[in-house]
Parts: C-alpha cells; structure tokens; sequence
C-alpha cells in the first residue's frame, strides 16, 4: 500500500501556498442561536408594548398606575412588529436545537450539552405564547376592534407584561449549561465559557436580588448572539472536532 500527500505546487495551484496554514472556516449553522438571539431581543425589547403615559412617567422617573382606561392608547404596530420578531425568532432558535442535536449531542456523551436543547426548547415553546398573546392584543386593537371591551383587553396587556420576558429563563439555563461544558468538560471555548458565566450568574443574581422573574429576559439574547458567533468562529471542541484552544 502506498500513499500519496498533495505538492506544494498542487497546493499552489488551489490558492494556498507551501508555507500557507490552512485557511479558518466558519461555521454557519451557530449562528442560527445568533439571529434567534438577535430577533427575541427586538422582540421583547425594543417593540415593547406599554402606554405612552406611562412611558413619559418613567422618563421622569415617577410610578404611574396602568388601568383599562390606557389600552385605546396602546400602538398597534408596536405590538404586530413585536409579535413577527419573537415568532421569526422562536423559528430560529428551534433550528438551532436541531442543529445542535445534530452536530453536538450526537459526537458527544455530555448532559450539559443536553441541557443546552432542553433550555432553549423550553423558552422556544413558552415564547411562542408569550409573542402570541402579544400579537393577539394588536389584533383586538387593531383589525378587530370591538370585539372586547378595555377590561378584557386589559387582561391580555397583563398577560403580555411579562409574557415576552419569563420564557428566556430557559435559554438562561442553557447558558449554565455552556459554563459547565467550557470548564468541567472542556468542549466550548472556556473564553466563551467565562462570558456565559457572567450573563448566567449575573442575571441570576439580580433576578433573585430583584425578585423580578423577568429578568432574564432582558439580556440573555446578548448572550444568545456572542455563542453563536463565538462558536460559529471560534475552536470550540465541539465545533472544530478536536482539541479545545
């Protein structure tokens, strides 16, 4: 049996030279966690449902009581932009747990990888509500109107208070998860490791220091998108196939 190794002219001759290491290649499917992070943020955040006085009373930095009386005032745009963001997102980051099924849980015996797709499997199912019930309150305010009176309403502006912000708490677990596999199994970038350890714990803190439940909801989107980019180019072990770096 014999064996053959490409020359360096071959080498030349597809783009690399003799000398060249091999060129870094990105992986794409990373950052489906990415635009799924990118989305839910918009999302939740910046398409935010709430009343204009309300709004104003927290610029100033006073309380301000919301009542029935405040839905008619209530942007409808605001809440179907809101709704398509966190659907579109909740799409994305369901293929990213397939993808991650696939590529990782697959190669490798790790429970916290598995942690990773049950975390973000939860928050997908519970978004899906929770967008849901935002999108649905546009649509009583909006194409049809009429159909409730402001109490009734009023409930689903209720339901939507927070109904965007508590499902992340699931993709906050994921990134326990990540900790656990960057310094115990040493399968992820222990940099990317480190970086899911301070929105992981961070938030944790402040949500239990707070007692709000939202939290999470706030910033672990962030955190969504600087996985999928960081695994998407970095030499995590779980990407790259070999050793962690």
């Amino acid at each position: 049996m014999s064996t053959t190794s490409a020359s360096p002219s071959a080498a030349v001759g597809r783009g690399i030279g003799p000398d060249e290491p091999p060129r870094r290649r990105i992986t794409l499917w990373p950052l489906w966690a990415s635009l799924a992070g990118a989305l839910g943020w918009i999302g939740t955040i910046v398409f935010d449902v709430r009343p204009p006085a309300e709004t104003e009373a927290w610029k100033k930095g006073e309380d301000y009581l919301v009542t029935a009386a405040d839905m008619s005032t209530l942007d409808v745009v605001t809440g179907r932009m809101g709704w398509t963001a966190g659907l579109a997102s909740v799409a994305a980051l369901l293929v990213f747990c397939a993808c991650w099924r696939r590529s990782v849980e697959s190669r490798y015996d790790s429970a916290a990888a598995r942690v990773v797709t049950l975390g973000a499997t939860a928050t997908a199912g519970a978004a899906l509500l929770g967008y849901a019930w935002k999108g649905a309150l546009a649509n009583y305010l909006g194409p049809e109107s009429g159909l409730y009176d402001d109490e009734g309403l009023f409930i689903y502006y209720i339901l939507t208070d927070f109904g965007a912000y508590l499902p992340w708490f699931g993709v906050l677990v994921s990134a326990f998860a990540v900790v656990w596999m960057a310094f115990a199994e040493r399968l992820v970038s222990r940099v990317l490791g480190a970086v899911s350890a301070v929105f992981a714990v961070g938030l944790t803190a402040l949500m239990l220091a707070m007692g709000v439940p939202g939290i999470p909801g706030t910033l672990i989107q962030i955190w969504l998108v600087i996985a999928g980019i960081w695994l998407a180019v970095g030499r995590s072990r779980v990407i790259i196939g070999g050793s962690d770096r």
